[in-house]
């Protein structure tokens, strides 16, 4: 069995050794400390001298006070747990500072400028000299591809699609139908712009209604693996900057999206659904078509969404209602629950 390693090299790209004082620096953080140099980074367990960990959850308090690790970073109020032999750097929000750390060992890979040759490019397509175009690749007509972009393996890019400068579309993704904008990036098995689910009733069959529409994605915006986004009908399907979507969403024709929303994985939302700005929406949710969802409104796990919800409200259940509303049913059901069992 392998022993545990974060980042390990025969996968990730490596850089350092790094001063703790350099490092507290990247981290946006403060330290104290000797100034001692760390190699690499390690769960709170698995970390050794050389290695520089994190806390990022009370629960772990016991993990941290065993650790021996180099450093880690931690928050004020958790000084108190840290072992005399471990150096703290302090930060205000560990995941961010985490982040920052974590590209400053293992820097992002920039696109290797080529086309593999068994690529298939058309002739009318236009893709810029310093973008990356892995084996297999198909890219249709009239497709223009931005700097620095990469497209993976086996991907499909069909006629008249737009990528933006800085995309990275990983292995098995279908573009048809789409505009995108810059530093976009979508993980493997993705499908963009396929027909969306439309029929019309017939006296003897349905019928299926021509999507008409177009899938346009803005700016940072990261779709996650095997998530599909239908394009539009007759308006488009609208994903806004810097939107998150996770693995195995569903997202029907016509929905917008609106800017730094959050969508975690196995939403379905149904067509011509509209999302404001920074929503969440919570795993295995579902939202009917035609609904407003307003901005920085949360959607719970699993809640069923059948009617609009205003701005800032926080919605769970299914059918889905206000979180405190929720909350008093589930503890009067309980009450009931409870005096049935104690008159039998």
């Amino acid at each position: 069995m392998h022993q545990a390693h974060t980042g390990d090299p025969h996968f990730y790209e490596k850089v350092g050794p790094f001063s703790l004082s350099f490092i507290a620096s990247a981290a946006r953080g403060t330290t104290n400390s000797p100034d001692i140099t760390l190699h690499g980074l390690a769960s709170l367990t698995d970390a050794t001298l050389g290695d520089l960990s994190f806390l990022n959850h009370r629960k772990h308090e016991q993990a941290l006070r065993k650790t021996k690790a180099g450093a880690v970073l931690v928050q004020k109020e958790m000084l108190g747990f840290v072992p005399n032999s471990v150096m703290p750097i302090v930060v205000e929000r560990i995941d961010e500072s985490w982040s920052l750390v974590c590209r400053l060992f293992h820097p992002l890979t920039g696109a290797v400028a080529g086309i593999h040759p068994t690529a298939t490019i058309a002739n009318s397509a236009f893709i810029h000299p310093s973008a990356e175009i892995g084996a297999y690749v198909c890219i249709g007509e009239r497709v223009t591809i931005g700097e620095n972009s990469r497209i993976g393996a086996h991907t499909v890019i069909a006629a008249g699609v737009v990528l933006g400068n800085d995309c990275s579309i990983g292995s098995h993704v279908s573009v048809t139908h789409a505009l995108l904008g810059s530093r976009v990036h979508l993980h493997s098995g993705v499908r963009i712009g396929q027909e969306g689910f439309g029929l019309s009733s017939g006296p003897k069959k349905l019928s299926r209604v021509p999507q008409l529409g177009r899938v346009i994605i803005g700016d940072d915006v990261e779709i996650g693996a095997n998530t599909t986004v239908d394009r539009g009908s007759v308006q488009d399907t609208i994903i806004g900057a810097g939107t998150h979507i996770d693995n195995l969403v569903q997202i029907g024709h016509n929905v917008q999206i609106g800017r730094s929303c959050i969508i975690v994985a196995q939403v379905g939302i149904s067509g011509s659904t509209v999302l404001g700005d920074y929503v969440q929406v919570g795993g295995q949710a579902a939202m009917a078509p035609h609904l407003l969802i307003g901005n920085r409104a949360r959607i719970g796990a699993q809640a069923g969404v059948i009617a609009d919800i205003p701005d800032g409200a926080a919605v769970i259940g299914s059918p889905a209602q206000p979180r405190l509303q929720f909350w008093r049913q589930v503890a009067l059901l309980k009450q009931l629950a409870t005096r049935s069992q104690s008159t039998h």
